[in-house]
């Protein structure tokens, strides 16, 4: 059982570049755009407790940053892989 999660996890080749301008402007980018969703998303905006920024509640905010990182790492990967990175 171990052997073939060992073989299953060597198959995986996935190319990625180091961090760069243009990566950091994908995440950025990525970030904002999750942020958004997550803002016009939710039905209680602006939940207690206060965030630093406007507008948004602690748990929105922390949802939309894990958020836009998981979107982000998904965009960087693929435009990597497709060879336009």
């Amino acid at each position: 059982m171990i052997h073939s999660l060992l073989l299953a996890a060597q198959v995986l080749n996935v190319r990625s570049e180091n961090w760069s301008l243009q990566i950091g402007a994908i995440m950025i980018v990525c970030n904002i755009l999750a942020l958004l969703i997550v803002r016009y998303a939710t039905q209680d905006r602006g939940s207690k407790p206060a965030s630093p920024v406007p507008g948004f509640g602690l748990p929105q905010l922390i949802a939309g940053a894990c958020f836009g990182h998981i979107l982000g790492a998904g965009v960087i990967l693929g435009l990597t892989n497709s060879g336009v990175l």
